[in-house]
């Protein structure tokens, strides 16, 4: 229990910390450099993989139905607003909570373990700096990019399912992509996964530098922050869709 309101309070000294307006400056920017290559080109080719078979598994299920309801307009339109505002944020998210924070989360515990942390406290260096901070910015700069590229994979493969199987036509399909309010639902979109990949590193970094008991709270620290943050995420999903989409007038209504 203690351990846990450690980690509470870490996390929000963090996030007072990143209100700091000379982060930039003291940011460790070879560090960060590493970490953007972590996050990024490391994490791009499962993510477009993974979003490449969900959308061709939704669009399998879902453009039949609509076939048979004969609304083809409304094809592209709809698994737009899908991937757009629920399952490319979401999903990318989880992708990178799986890959990259557990391996934040491991890497920083082993460092507690082994005491390497104690060493730059000794050397003079702040781990803030050094190792906190640009993790945090490496995965709330790239984790909207990777967002992009799911949605981009997303696209192409319905449009590539729907003209093999139910010979609706890539143009037909992106221009009843078009009919939906494509560009505002993206820059939500794309806000969902800053404040996911604000979360997912605070919180893998945070449980990485707490941990405790050797060899086996590594283990313990790893699988708890993943799953803490999947929590996160899901429960960030729900109150950000609800005030970003709630009130919004429908997406056909210009139809």
């Amino acid at each position: 229990m203690n351990n846990l309101v450690n980690r509470i309070r870490f996390v929000l000294k963090i996030f007072i910390f990143l209100v700091n307006p000379n982060i930039f400056k003291l940011v460790n920017y070879d560090k960060l450099f590493d970490q953007l290559i972590v996050v990024g080109p490391n994490s791009l080719f499962i993510t477009m993989m993974t979003s490449f078979f969900i959308s061709l598994v939704l669009s399998l299920q879902i453009v039949k139905e609509f076939l048979y309801l004969n609304a083809n307009d409304l094809v592209g339109s709809i698994l737009a607003i899908s991937f757009i505002r629920e399952l490319s944020p979401v999903l990318t998210s989880i992708i990178v909570i799986g890959k990259v924070g557990s391996l934040f989360t491991a890497e920083l515990a082993t460092m507690v373990v082994t005491e390497q942390i104690d060493a730059l406290f000794v050397l003079g260096i702040n781990p803030m700096y050094y190792l906190i901070l640009p993790r945090i910015l490496a995965v709330t700069l790239i984790l909207p990019l990777l967002n992009i590229f799911s949605l981009f994979t997303s696209f192409m493969s319905s449009a590539f399912i729907c003209s093999i199987l139910y010979t609706i036509g890539p143009r037909f399909f992106f221009l009843s992509l078009s009919y939906s309010l494509i560009i505002n639902d993206l820059f939500k979109s794309i806000l969902k996964t800053f404040v996911f990949g604000l979360f997912i590193s605070t919180i893998s970094c945070v449980w990485g530098l707490t941990t405790k008991g050797g060899s086996k709270g590594v283990g313990l620290s790893t699988t708890s922050s993943v799953v803490i943050c999947l929590i996160f995420v899901f429960t960030l999903n729900f109150l950000l869709s609800y005030f970003m989409f709630d009130n919004l007038v429908s997406s056909f209504e210009f139809l």
